[in-house]
């Protein structure tokens, strides 16, 4: 006897909405995350786009890659924010958005209609995430708040003077996901209580925040100490990336004692490391004697890499607890795996999206499993494409949206 399909479960935001009025990283990243788990997200643009509308990288057709990346499953709509009347509008779009909507995510600065004090007045219950630069609300970005707080200069080569960037916007992505977590903490509050919420995320704050966390604000308080640059060994344990014969390059990280003995056990070094430890009285299966005489055991274990090429590196490390990776490029993640797919084809996160203006290609959903379940993506929106659908959503009549269209109050994909 066959059994009824079991129904698919609702995602677990379904019903809430949210309005977005952001650009960059930070904000669209946490409204996107709120989106992939069900909630209605209405971005919000100026007619023409923000800023980041066609921030590279970009496709051939000139469509932002970046754009179209961080605002997947979210809705469009563009508003002349100068008019009075696109201001009332977006008001609108926040008081008139039912019992799960009333939730406002931006970091937009400047727009006094568009903040707390002014959109409270319309929605009483009003949950409000603004996110800023720095606590006083002054401007900062991510690479200027990443030299603030110290990363640049403990990051790149030994020895090295000057301070290194990385390319990860570390605290942008933070910061996103802190937003996110406060709506839904509100949300929870306001469902108990009725009341909404005012709430501030700082970019600095995120990654003053994340300095403490990991111990290195009280490091240098309470040991005096001024970290040094370490190049890619790894502080406090033993971690380095080595070359090997035929010019590959593998990332090992030996954090256990487990993951120490196999490495020696891979590597054949069982016999001559012990030796070692024994002439200089130290214990390696300890982390702190590993990092201590790190370059020593760099150096003994450099040789066994230089003359093993990279296959036969995989096959002595698989299986063990070791955890070591290659080092990949982003076209390395998108090449043919030789079956015709790509090498992130096999990762269920990741699925075949057609984005207007980009064409097909594999996106990642949110990187949660729901129900041991990855969740496909939807695509990003155009600019303006549910501009009219919106603004019917709030009984404007077709009328009434062709009026506004031709006052140039808002704008949909055809302009």
């Amino acid at each position: 006897m066959s059994q009824e399909p079991v129904p698919a479960q609702p995602l677990p935001l379904a019903g809430m909405r949210v309005v977005e009025v952001s650009s960059f990283v930070a904000a669209p990243l946490g409204g996107m995350t709120l989106a992939q788990l069900g909630a209605e997200v209405i971005r919000v643009d100026p007619l023409g786009g923000a800023p980041d509308h066609h921030r590279w990288p970009l496709a051939p057709s000139g469509t932002s890659l970046y754009w179209a990346g961080l605002n997947k499953g979210k809705k469009s709509v563009s508003v002349d924010f100068r008019s009075s009347e696109g201001q009332a509008l977006v008001t609108r779009l926040v008081a008139e958005s039912g019992p799960d909507g009333g939730i406002v995510l931006t970091n937009a600065v400047g727009r006094g209609w568009l903040g707390f004090d002014a959109l409270v007045a319309h929605r009483p219950d009003l949950i409000h995430v603004q996110i800023e630069g720095h606590h006083d609300g002054t401007p900062a970005v991510d690479y200027t708040v990443n030299a603030a707080v110290g990363f640049p200069m403990v990051t790149g080569p030994e020895g090295h003077a000057d301070p290194v960037n990385h390319v990860l916007p570390a605290w942008d992505i933070a910061c996103g996901l802190y937003s996110a977590l406060g709506i839904l903490g509100a949300d929870r509050q306001r469902r108990v209580t009725g009341r909404g919420q005012r709430m501030s995320v700082a970019l600095y704050d995120v990654a003053l925040a994340a300095a403490g966390n990991l111990g290195f604000l009280a490091e240098a308080q309470v040991n005096r100490v001024v970290r040094k640059r370490l190049g890619n060994y790894l502080y406090g344990g033993f971690a380095r990336d080595f070359a090997t014969r035929d010019g590959g390059r593998v990332m090992v990280v030996a954090l256990t004692k487990r993951h120490w003995a196999d490495l020696l056990t891979a590597t054949g070094l069982v016999d001559v490391v012990g030796a070692l430890e024994k002439s200089l009285g130290v214990d390696f299966s300890s982390e702190d004697d590993r990092f201590e005489y790190r370059e020593v055991l760099a150096g003994l274990l450099s040789r066994w890499f230089s003359r093993t090429d990279l296959a036969d590196v995989k096959a002595e490390l698989t299986g063990t607890s070791l955890l070591w990776s290659t080092y990949n490029t982003f076209s390395d993640l998108v090449a043919d795996a030789g079956d015709g797919r790509a090498v992130i084809a096999e990762n269920p996160m990741m699925h075949l999206i057609d984005q207007p203006g980009v064409g097909r290609h594999l996106a990642p959903g949110i990187p949660v499993a729901l129900d041991g379940t990855s969740q496909a993506p939807a695509r990003a929106p155009v600019l303006g494409e549910h501009t009219d659908d919106v603004l019917a959503g709030l009984g404007l009549s077709a009328e009434e949206v062709a009026g506004l269209h031709e006052r140039g109050v808002v704008r949909g994909i055809d302009g």
